[in-house]
């Protein structure tokens, strides 16, 4: 069973302070560094991991510098993800019981994945109600799968069609 707990007031403090080591290393080749998933929503039930997503110029500059510089910082890089998404760069940080704690996603800033991951962040920030249907779609799922990528795909519907009310939002927003 995927383990779902209540929003921890914690986790944004965890991001940052994650954040700023990673800032002490990485700097130099970042544009931005983002809180992304649904331990960066408010008041969102989720797995108990903070996603970062790193937004990067060229991959080719992040694969040289970045790369290597994560995994010295002791996270596992995990290659075999980029059959399917070759645009990221994906690491993972376990604690002494094996239980994941951080996920990084390395991306181009001028990519699909960046500007969605953060537009569906923001959508659910801004739209409460919206974040409470997630929770329950999720909750709902949760008791059904044991591996983290079966459920990461059972949710792709809900997502998809909340990222196509956050991009009509979006454009009646902020296009004048």
């Amino acid at each position: 069973m995927i383990n779902l707990i209540p929003y921890n007031s914690s986790w944004p403090t965890l991001y940052q302070q994650e954040k700023i080591a990673l800032l002490k290393h990485i700097k130099h080749w970042v544009n931005t560094i983002e809180h992304i998933g649904s331990t960066s929503v408010p008041k969102l039930t989720a797995k108990p991991v903070i996603d970062i997503l790193i937004g990067v110029e060229s991959l080719k500059v992040a694969d040289q510098y970045i790369v290597p510089t994560i995994v010295k910082l002791n996270y596992d890089y995990i290659a075999k993800y980029e059959k399917d998404l070759p645009e990221r760069r994906y690491f993972q940080r376990l604690n002494y019981q094996k239980q994941h704690t951080h996920h990084i996603h390395l991306v181009e800033t001028a990519s699909d994945f960046y500007k969605s991951h953060l537009l569906f962040r923001d959508y659910l920030r801004v739209h409460p109600h919206i974040a409470e249907q997630y929770a329950q779609h999720k909750l709902k799922l949760a008791p059904q799968f044991t591996d983290s990528n079966e459920y990461a795909q059972a949710k792709t519907h809900f997502i998809q069609e909340t990222l196509k009310q956050a991009r009509q939002w979006h454009q009646s927003a902020f296009n004048y």
